[in-house]
């Protein structure tokens, strides 16, 4: 009865951006611009009147990414973040409708509130802004537009330059923000699914335990939280125990404690999509050719029929994932900075809202193998110690 209260006065309506808090924001959106195929949106810095944080905000389809960087000596927050995380996400931020009902609703709850809505306003309009504190260091901000007619919030102006390499090359066709990941020290993944569902009202949408994925490499525990209209998607994962230390274990220790751990992107055509990324440089996950040797195998007794052609995604390193119903086509970029902890996925659904749970072993090898390379791939011994491989 709740939830169809909250969701008549007020309102998660989707992904409205994702700030990553970063070293040099500058050459961050010229990376997301040339390896990505995002474009520039807005600037605000300096010659805007923005005197402590510069923040370049890029878009691809209705993604909006905004890399923020601090532009004087001993600024301690966006400093100690830096220090602590490296480049990563600060705000996973979300339209929303009614921000003063649900700031209430999520104060009563108990959820921290770091910033109590309030109204920014330039020529174009006015738009509602509120801030919540999740896991880790991340942040929500709530965005609730006013008739806002800008290019994206206020205070924001039209960049400053226009790269014309980006005309250059191929056009990579992200849509929308399929979901995004949050990783999780052992034993709290299940406090951070409880805070949404108790703060935001969010629902338990999909899960996969260490039973399903227990595997002799690596193990992780996930459980899927969703808005109300299920247009929002989050896993929260968090390691299990393996004979071998997880990605996700290794993400926290990275990067410092909880964190977004990928964000999804949809395309309508992820085959078009990634031969254009790959194309521009962008560095993707390798699976062995076993995998596709088995996919072979396994779909000649499912009742799903694969549009695309096998040999092709095979080529290009997709993944496949699938039911009775439909499938989903799937591809993980390298780290997107030097510390092992964030990447990227590009999605494609057909009639499948899983999240690759039958990749997870495929993907598990992968990174494996890069975590060798990284000297961070080691065996955990019952009693608690560890030997590299």
């Amino acid at each position: 009865m709740e939830d169809m209260q909250m969701h008549e006065h007020g309102r998660f309506v989707c992904f409205d951006h994702i700030t990553f808090w970063v070293g040099n924001a500058k050459q961050a959106a010229s990376f997301y611009c040339t390896k990505l195929g995002f474009v520039p949106l807005a600037y605000r810095g300096l010659e805007t009147g923005s005197r402590d944080v510069v923040s370049h905000a890029v878009r691809q389809g209705k993604i909006i990414f905004v890399f923020s960087s601090a532009l004087n000596p001993g600024n301690k927050e966006m400093g100690d973040h830096l220090v602590k995380h490296g480049d990563g996400v600060r705000d996973i931020a979300f339209t929303v409708e009614d921000c003063d009902y649900l700031v209430q609703k999520a104060r009563e709850r108990g959820a921290n509130i770091i910033e109590e809505p309030h109204v920014v306003e330039d020529k174009f309009g006015s738009v509602k802004l509120a801030m919540l504190q999740t896991y880790g260091d991340t942040v929500h901000t709530l965005v609730e537009r006013q008739n806002y007619n800008g290019l994206f919030l206020p205070g924001f102006h039209a960049p400053l330059f226009h790269d014309p390499l980006l005309d250059k090359l191929p056009c990579s066709k992200l849509d929308y923000i399929d979901h995004v990941v949050g990783n999780q020290p052992n034993d709290e993944m299940v406090p951070v699914v409880d805070w949404y569902q108790k703060n935001l009202l969010f629902h338990r949408f999909w899960s996969v335990d260490d039973k399903q994925l227990q595997t002799e490499f690596s193990a992780l525990q996930s459980i899927v939280v969703a808005n109300y209209e299920e247009t929002v998607k989050m896993p929260i994962n968090e390691p299990a125990m393996g004979k071998r230390k997880s990605q996700i274990q290794e993400y926290v220790e990275y990067y410092g404690g909880p964190g977004v751990q990928h964000i999804a992107m949809n395309t309508s055509n992820i085959i078009d999509t990634i031969n254009n990324l790959k194309g521009r440089g962008m560095e993707f996950m390798t699976v062995p050719n076993a995998y596709y040797q088995q996919l072979h195998e396994k779909l000649k007794l499912s009742k799903v029929k694969i549009i695309e052609d096998i040999s092709i995604l095979e080529e290009l390193n997709i993944l496949v994932d699938y039911d009775d119903n439909g499938y989903l086509l799937q591809i993980f970029t390298k780290p997107v900075q030097d510390r092992p902890t964030v990447f990227l996925e590009v999605i494609q659904r057909h009639n499948h809202q899983g999240f690759g749970a039958g990749n997870f072993r495929s993907l598990f090898e992968a990174i494996e193998a890069d975590q060798k390379a990284r000297g961070n791939l080691t065996i955990l011994n019952p009693n608690g110690t560890s030997e590299k491989l």
